[in-house]
């Protein structure tokens, strides 16, 4: 195994951290720091300098005055030490905090790489923690979900997956499963024996409902966490020249949108997210919805129909003295829910005053009047979409649910779904036990596949770390 570094920070700030992991990791770094590490317990701190790599007589002797003042100086450091197993890795760790600039971090780089380590590749360091059974698979990923959490709830999330909350999860269901599949092997090693019977079909009846219901709410609430980790979709659809890009701009706070009194003037999808009372929307800009014989606006409705069908929440736009848009969302497998569809009346400051907006939406109690160009109504918008979320999101924020927010997670859920509803429908049909047996260790393998359990392949290994920072 080779000893690999890399930097464990972003650049640019006032100060940088070096991690180095592997058999040499401790020798490495003593060689181009002012101290000798090589007999330094574990979890301690030596205060030095870094110069560049010594020569091989120079490791023979220590340092005086003349040798430190004739050394090439990077900068004044602290090396953390860390001896295996107790270290992020598992292995022999040091961890070089230095100035932050990106000089000199690069030169630390080059004076570990000339004395014999080599640079890490993205995710490396959790990788090796995974193999070294420091974590399991989704915990590992859990790290990159922390890192990249952007809001309070997707730091919960991440937090609560990456501490074994989710492996807990998944433990629960693999006893369950383990219970199940025990029942019915030890049936079929007595099978010649009429008179005994282990496996009580009513009592798999339940056992397997239970299961089933226990790992559909786990998938089902995919949708939860992607909305959580991604943004809720809130598509922005209606007429043109009703003020769709300047709503979007409102809610953004930028020009992302190109406003025009030209119709068809938005021809794509324009995204952008911000976050409201800890929420993270995710607002979709849309071509306007009309008959045209323009071939390109046609494929810009078109989107804008397949954003609406894909969107948790719909704002269904007009202006005063206007139909609203009439759209149609059918159900489908990936959105058996219909979105929240959110009626408002833009411009509504040209039919009348400011202090009349509230009043209106109080009465109508269902269309909402804004005038995005002045901001009068936005507050009660934003209050709307608020609302909508929670009731999209359909879970307490402060519980502890498990939730699932990784689409490689999902899938595996996704198929040990369809295993154990099989087995279901075995067991009402009255299959022989050996053909149950296959789907339950079927639902099973799919289960472990989401904490590692099942995955040996280092190219699939390497295809989940790919998207970490470089550090971890």
């Amino acid at each position: 195994m080779s000893t690999i570094c890399a930097p464990a920070t972003a650049p640019g700030g006032a100060m940088a951290i070096i991690r180095v992991s592997g058999p040499e990791a401790i020798s490495i770094t003593s060689r181009i720091f002012s101290k000798d590490l090589t007999e330094a317990k574990g979890y301690t701190l030596h205060y030095g300098y870094i110069r560049t790599p010594r020569s091989e007589s120079e490791e023979t002797t220590r340092h005086s005055e003349t040798h430190a003042k004739a050394d090439a100086i990077i900068d004044d450091v602290l090396v953390s030490v860390f001896r295996s197993p107790h270290s992020y890795t598992g292995e022999d760790s040091t961890e070089i905090s230095c100035h932050g600039s990106r000089y000199i971090v690069q030169k630390i780089i080059e004076a570990l790489i000339q004395s014999g380590a080599r640079m890490a590749t993205p995710g490396e360091f959790t990788k090796r923690a995974f193999l070294a059974g420091k974590m399991d698979l989704s915990q590992a990923e859990a790290v990159a979900d922390l890192i990249a959490s952007s809001s309070e709830a997707t730091h919960r999330m991440a937090m609560s997956q990456m501490r074994g909350g989710f492996s807990r999860e998944l433990d629960t269901l693999r006893e369950q499963l383990l219970h199940i599949t025990s029942l019915l092997e030890l049936e079929l090693d007595f099978s010649d024996h009429e008179d005994i019977e282990f496996a009580d079909r009513a009592q798999l009846t339940e056992l397997t409902d239970a299961l089933y219901k226990h790992i559909q709410r786990l998938t089902d609430s995919f949708r939860t966490g992607n909305a959580l980790k991604t943004g809720i979709p809130v598509a922005i659809i209606g007429a043109p020249n009703v003020g769709k890009s300047t709503l979007m701009n409102a809610l953004v706070h930028d020009e992302r949108a190109i406003v025009s009194d030209i119709q068809g003037t938005t021809r794509d999808l324009i995204e952008d997210t911000i976050q409201i009372e800890g929420i993270t929307f995710r607002f979709i800009d849309t071509a306007g919805i009309r008959k045209t014989t323009d071939r390109i606006e046609q494929m810009g409705i078109e989107r804008s129909l397949q954003a609406a069908r894909k969107a948790d929440i719909i704002i269904l736009l007009t202006e005063p003295n206007k139909q609203f848009p009439d759209i149609r969302i059918p159900h489908s497998p990936e959105t058996p829910d219909l979105p929240i569809v959110l009626r408002v009346i833009n411009k509504s400051d040209l039919v009348m005053p400011d202090s009349s907006f509230l009043y209106h939406r109080k009465q109508k109690n269902q269309d909402i009047y804004i005038s995005s160009q002045t901001g009068a109504g936005m507050p009660i918008l934003l209050s709307t979409l608020v609302s909508s979320a929670h009731q999209v999101l359909s879970v307490n924020q402060g519980n502890d649910s498990t939730i699932v927010t990784n689409l490689r997670h999902y899938e595996a859920f996704h198929h040990a779904l369809e295993a154990i509803a099989r087995v279901r429908h075995a067991i009402a049909d009255n299959i022989p036990g050996d053909l149950i047996a296959e789907d339950l260790r079927q639902c099973l393998h799919h289960l472990a596949e989401i904490t590692g359990g099942e995955i040996t392949s280092d190219a699939i290994l390497s295809n989940i770390f790919k998207n970490f920072c470089i550090g971890k």
